[in-house]
Parts: structure tokens; sequence; C-alpha cells
């Protein structure tokens, strides 16, 4: 019995390490995110369990810090709201409720230091199907527990990956002053280097000899 044990030990391990070698993750434990901010404000609501969730889950991504001050921070993400919710999915033959789709929603934005939306506000929704019966209400009502436990995990994997995908915006370079150039004195300009023009004699203009002139002999 315990060399069953020891192997089925051994089997678990062996598995779990080669399902997180070819990169699977437990639901809502996934890798850290790479947040683009070193400093951010988390606005939550008092004894929100999600806002505590979230909160460890940026300290733990070890890139960054949570502040206590809005001031100090690069960017503000808030949790403006949260809610479960429980629908009758599907009955049985004798009416009675067979199937819940459990919900569990969360709005969520982020602004940067001068209030400018980096994230509009996003609703983010979870649904998962509670198989019921009336015969196990006490089993049911624990795994409906766990079940919004680990949709809640799922909630806070899925604001950081919005969180994460957030490309701040660079600084604009500061333009350089253009100033008119001004037109360069008289006294700057070159003079001309153009020559005037001689005007050439006619040919028309040469003398010729007079008929009263004697014309010299043959």
């Amino acid at each position: 019995m315990t060399d069953r044990r020891t192997f089925l030990a051994l089997g678990s391990t062996l598995l779990a390490a080669a399902l997180t070698g070819c990169g699977f993750h437990m639901r809502g434990s996934g890798p850290r995110a790479n947040l683009p901010f070193k400093t951010l404000y988390l606005a939550v609501p008092g004894g929100s369990a999600l806002g505590a969730d979230l909160r460890r889950a940026i300290i733990d991504s070890g890139s960054t810090t949570v502040v206590a001050d809005p001031k100090g921070a690069e960017a503000v993400a808030e949790i403006t709201s949260e809610a479960r919710d429980r629908q009758i999915l599907s009955l049985n033959s004798q009416g009675r409720v067979r199937e819940y789709t459990l919900i569990s929603r969360a709005s969520v934005q982020v602004r940067d230091s001068k209030g400018v939306d980096l994230l509009p506000l996003t609703p983010i929704e979870v649904r998962r199907i509670l198989n019921f019966n009336e015969s196990q209400v006490l089993a049911k009502e624990q795994e409906e527990a766990g079940m919004y436990r680990d949709m809640q995990a799922d909630l806070v994997q899925q604001i950081l990956r919005r969180i994460a995908a957030i490309k701040p915006a660079a600084s604009a370079p500061v333009p350089q002053s253009s100033q008119p150039q001004s037109a360069p004195s008289p006294s700057m300009q070159q003079p001309s280097t153009q020559q005037p023009s001689t005007v050439q004699p006619s040919s028309q203009g040469a003398t010729q000899p007079r008929q009263g002139q004697d014309a010299a002999p043959r």
C-alpha cells in the first residue's frame, strides 16, 4: 500500500513538472505579469476581496510597486464595480433546477498621473456552470464557493493582462522655436559684378571718299 502511494505521488510530481515545462498553468495561477509602470495606485472599494487579490498579484509581479498616494504613482487603476450572480441554466423533468450559471463581474479603468485614460472603463465577466443536486446541498454550496474563488482568480489575471497591454504615451519632443530669418542689410549685399556693355562702332559710320576727290591714277 505504501509503495502504491509513493508511486502515485511520484507520478503526480512528474506530471506537474511536465505540464509546467510545456507552459501549462493552472487556472488563475498564470505567469507573473510584466506591468508597464514602476509605481501604481490601486483604487478599490473598501473590503473588496478582488481588490486584495489584485494588490497581492501586482506586488508578486516584482516589477511594480503599489503606492498609498495617487500623487506619487505613474498610473491609477480603479475597480469601479464588482458583483456576483447566479442564474438558472436548466431544469430537470420534474421542474427542479439541474444547472446554475455562476457569473462574476468587475469593471476596471486605468488613468495616468495627468488623468488621461490609458484603459477606458472595461467590463470583465467570468462564467462557470454548476451542476446542482438537492440531495447534496451542503456539498454543492462548498463547490459553488470554490468556483467563485476560481473565478475571482481568473478576473485578477484578466485585469493584469489588460494593464500589461497598456502602452504609455511617450513624451513628445519639445519643438525648437523657429525665428524668421532677417533679410541681409544693404551693407552686406555684394556689389554687382556685371560690366557695362561697350558699344561697337557701326561699320556704316566709316568715312567714304567724296566724289570730288581726285581718283587715284590708273
